[in-house]
């Protein structure tokens, strides 16, 4: 139900009511240090993470086969745009000042998504606690034995569940049925058929409701705690997840750094994420944070139907507020993107971290994926398209000149780097991927 007092005493909150593109910018937005010592999380937690996957590396290299050439380890790649810098600036006759660059999240290994990261970590730890407490794994062990069968019918007596409106359902879906897992994934009526269908292929069994990502959750949640042999895996609350973003900090320092791309006070770095309840892009921002500090800049990317996080976050009411409260209905093309109400773990923490948000139309998501499709030859899914608004707009609107003359970037722009984070795409089956590049919302 629609709350005209909230709407009616904050400007921006009415724009976002009326499904305007904006760029709310986060007045809490603080200096690292002392955002470090608000949050107080150790960040030696994701070191502990990182460790924890390379020693599964080995089991990952068995049970996925495409990651044979990586040895188990899971990453993607970052690749510049040139060519879609330059279609970007004209299409949209902007400016976009430095480098760009593409975080191939679509492409990582085994579930094709941003998800893959926090998803498979999560499965892979519950896994190891299981195996540790009932005395059928050593710490020192090679990991690698979790392969055999005996391990399979151990895990075979446990369930995995999910809520998931797609590509997180796909992450924990595929990972737990190869361990030997019943996984059961409740999706959101958003969620794409071709995803239900490949999660059947691979062992799950999918639930599927008429409402939205909360719905899923809500009786995921409720389903698994009837069941003491099941595990739901909470992607509005979860510490694992979480870390398991995070990680990808670690990994993307070392990609710059053999770009020859020098992060620091004169050579700003902007990271643009696709956000939907907030757990990957909260991850990613907070593990960023963690090694550049105040020379990052990091903002979410909502659909104009779905902008959970700018509300909670621009109320302070967090995962108390959902989109509905403002009269808006949820309902996106941006299928990963369809989140009524915020992650009250992750939106806390970004209070002090985060530059802001953008929200953006879903035409727009088709227009920039037929763009990097034509100039890149890279196809991802419409939603993963959504963190080039923010490249778009940083130098364009009028939010985003504020936020660069108050931060005293200006003259630092030429050297900037962008990276626009795609967060899904490379599993889409061929014909739907057709059928992306023929949409056209306007």
């Amino acid at each position: 139900m629609k709350n005209p007092e909230l709407i009616n005493n904050n400007e921006i909150l009415k724009e976002v009511s009326e499904l305007k593109e904006v760029l709310w910018i986060n007045p809490k937005n603080t200096q690292y240090e002392e955002a470090a010592k608000i949050i107080n999380l150790d960040t030696s937690l994701i070191d502990d993470t990182e460790r924890r996957l390379n020693k599964f590396a080995p089991l990952i290299e068995i049970l996925f086969p495409e990651t044979q050439k990586s040895h188990g380890i899971i990453e993607s790649p970052l690749k510049a745009t040139d060519n879609m810098k330059q279609k970007l600036i004209a299409s949209y006759d902007t400016q976009i000042s430095g480098k760009l660059l593409l975080k191939m999240d679509s492409h990582l290994a085994i579930a094709g998504s941003v998800k893959a990261r926090g998803g498979i970590y999560e499965v892979l730890k519950y896994a190891e606690t299981l195996a540790l407490k009932n005395n059928i794994l050593k710490e020192d062990d090679d990991y690698s034995i979790m392969a055999e069968k005996r391990f399979k019918d151990f895990f075979g007596q446990y369930k995995i569940q999910v809520g998931s409106t797609g590509n997180l359902g796909l992450s924990i879906g595929i990972t737990s049925a190869a361990l030997g897992f019943n996984v059961i994934v409740h999706m959101s009526s958003d969620a794409k058929q071709w995803k239900k269908d490949l999660l059947r292929s691979k062992g799950a069994h999918v639930v599927e409701y008429d409402g939205d990502f909360s719905k899923a959750v809500e009786e995921g949640r409720k389903m698994s705690d009837q069941d003491p042999m099941s595990y739901f895996v909470d992607d509005e609350n979860s510490m694992n997840l979480f870390l398991g973003y995070a990680v990808a900090a670690r990994r993307l320092k070392k990609q710059l750094d053999d770009m020859n791309i020098s992060v620091n006070k004169d050579n700003p770095l902007f990271v643009y994420l696709p956000c939907g309840v907030g757990g990957a892009p909260g991850g990613i921002t907070y593990g960023l944070k963690s090694i550049y500090k105040d020379d990052i800049h990091c903002f979410f990317v909502e659909p104009t139907h779905a902008p959970a996080m700018l509300i909670g976050m621009a109320t302070g009411l967090h995962n108390d507020i959902s989109v509905q409260d403002l009269g808006i209905d949820g309902k996106t093309h941006a299928d990963g993107l369809a989140v009524g109400r915020p992650s009250k773990l992750v939106g806390r923490m970004m209070d002090y971290l985060m530059g802001g948000v953008f929200t953006v139309e879903d035409y727009k998501l088709y227009d920039n994926m037929r763009m990097l499709h034509d100039s890149e030859h890279i196809d991802i899914e419409p939603s993963a398209c959504a963190g080039f608004e923010g490249v778009i707009e940083i130098e364009k609107s009028e939010a985003g000149k504020d936020y660069i003359n108050k931060h005293q970037l200006r003259d630092k722009m030429k050297n900037a780097t962008h990276i626009s984070w795609a967060t899904g795409g490379s599993l889409v089956p061929e014909e739907i991927n057709r059928e992306f590049l023929a949409t056209h919302l306007k």
